[in-house]
């Protein structure tokens, strides 16, 4: 069986397990999203040095979109994600991560990924450019085939139940212990010190990361990727 079949096969799995253990997916990520009917592979360069390492966990690191695009809305560069124009979006995939026991695996050799590998992933993660650097700098470190590491990622994110957190942004006193247990209470089989919270300089939501262990389960992060202290003070742009 090959490193991506096998990848397959056991997110695949989890999905499974999950969708039998909890209500349907409530999905407020995307709201109105249009996939392109054109899509290009842009070049993306390298900016950092080859690392190769047995994988042991991963990251699944999704982004607050409306934090994101706070005064990036007339940006051509982001016009996908922010403009509206194509939809509008909470919480996005940034990207999937493999992680090794000493540091994160990167920029292994690729094959370039075709904008039909793209396409299917525009709604999940709102940009070609990012798409293909979570490929050329992290996918590549997981599987020799750009199809599988966005069909594993998809597999996760969708598994998921993202809560409102539109609603939990207006909750008295939010900290970042409350976006924890707001993801927790969704998500049977998750528990808090398996989400990490990013928060920014003042304090508003950017990411969250989900740490799994090497079969896709969820396990305890590092300091690295928990994040913000479940007592920091917290907010959340809405995007108003």
């Amino acid at each position: 069986m090959t490193i991506g079949s096998k990848l397959l096969r056991v997110s695949g799995a989890i999905l499974f397990g999950l969708s039998c253990a909890i209500p349907a997916q409530v999905s407020a990520q995307a709201y109105q999203c249009r996939i392109p009917s054109r899509v290009s592979v842009p070049d993306v360069p390298r900016d950092g040095s080859v690392r190769r390492s047995a994988v042991t966990g991963y990251t699944l690191a999704l982004s607050w979109s409306p934090e994101f695009c706070k005064m990036r809305e007339d940006s051509a560069r982001h016009a996908r994600q922010c403009s509206g124009r194509s939809g509008r979006f909470g919480l996005i995939v940034h990207g999937l991560w493999p992680a090794g026991d000493d540091h994160w695996p990167q920029w292994c050799e690729s094959s370039r990924p075709s904008p039909s590998d793209l396409n299917p992933n525009l709604c999940m993660t709102p940009s070609a450019r990012l798409l293909v650097r979570q490929w050329e700098k992290h996918g590549s470190c997981m599987t020799r085939n750009p199809r599988t590491y966005f069909s594993v990622t998809r597999i996760l994110f969708n598994g998921l139940r993202i809560p409102d957190y539109d609603r939990v942004s207006r909750e008295d006193e939010l900290t970042a212990g409350i976006i924890r247990t707001r993801f927790v209470d969704a998500n049977r089989g998750w528990f808090a010190e398996a989400v990490g919270v990013h928060l920014n300089e003042r304090g508003w939501l950017e990411e969250l990361r989900l740490c799994y262990d090497g079969r896709f389960m969820p396990r305890k992060c590092d300091h690295r990727r928990f994040g913000a202290a479940n007592a920091a003070p917290a907010k959340i742009w809405r995007g108003l």
